[in-house]
């Protein structure tokens, strides 16, 4: 069954690749189109006045904007789809009596939560121009500490709650459960230093709609994947005889 489930969870992450890849060509390369325009002027403006040949482009604009992104985003929507896929089959029947469309749903907003909102919370996305070239090691390094501590923290939040849910019920255990992990990510946020690179007179507006659109396009793949995921893994189950019965609505 997890085979199957694997399969369906990777058409489901092309599905949603696809449907992101349409939102990133057409609402975020303008945003990054607008950075790379602040940026060539920077350099206009500092370049030295015997005006020193550019070096020319390893990828043309065109291939990033167009073959490369499309590349990018469907890997990462597949593969993100098969892990999507494997967590759903372990926790399916085992977090209480969900419907495959619900527990799909509820494992795509916890993905979304601990992938996307708490590393971008501490570490935002930035488009070119901003940012020093010299700490992107540094940076990239600090962004995924902070993803390993929010994966790190929602594992045990999910355990806590099954624990307490024994005790205080299932909704007062996953209250508790939330508020922990809450509590968690502010220390783990405190103890990690800021990072703050924007050039002073990088367009507020520009960094914004870029940032947006980075927020919805996530907010777009991850909720296709969700659902398209949700539809295909009821039918999978229904049809293999694994579909447990679950109460109305759920």
């Amino acid at each position: 069954m997890t085979g199957h489930l694997l399969l369906r969870g990777m058409i489901a992450g092309l599905v949603a690749g696809l449907v992101a890849f349409g939102f990133a060509r057409i609402y975020g390369e303008p945003q990054v189109d607008r950075a790379i325009a602040f940026e060539e002027l920077m350099a206009a403006a500092e370049a030295p006045a015997d005006g020193a040949a550019e070096e020319p482009e390893a990828v043309s604009r065109e291939t990033q904007a167009g073959l490369g992104l499309f590349t990018g985003v469907v890997t990462y929507s597949v593969a993100m789809g098969g892990i999507f896929s494997l967590v759903f089959a372990g926790l399916y029947g085992r977090v209480g009596r969900l419907s495959p469309r619900s527990l799909a749903l509820l494992l795509g907003f916890a993905a979304f939560v601990a992938l996307v909102v708490v590393p971008d919370l501490k570490y935002p996305p930035n488009p070119p121009a901003v940012g020093d070239p010299e700490t992107i090691g540094v940076r990239t390094g600090l962004f995924f500490v902070t993803l390993a501590a929010s994966i790190f923290a929602l594992a045990l939040a999910v355990a806590f709650a099954r624990r307490l849910g024994e005790h205080l019920g299932r909704w007062n255990g996953a209250i508790v459960a939330g508020i922990a992990y809450v509590v968690f990510l502010a220390i783990v946020f405190r103890l990690l230093p800021a990072i703050n690179e924007v050039p002073e007179n990088f367009p507020a507006t520009a960094l914004y709609d870029f940032r947006l659109a980075t927020i919805c396009l996530q907010v777009t793949l991850w909720t296709v994947l969700s659902l398209v995921f949700g539809y295909l893994a009821e039918k999978s189950l229904v049809r293999s005889g694994n579909y447990r019965a679950v109460p109305a609505g759920l």
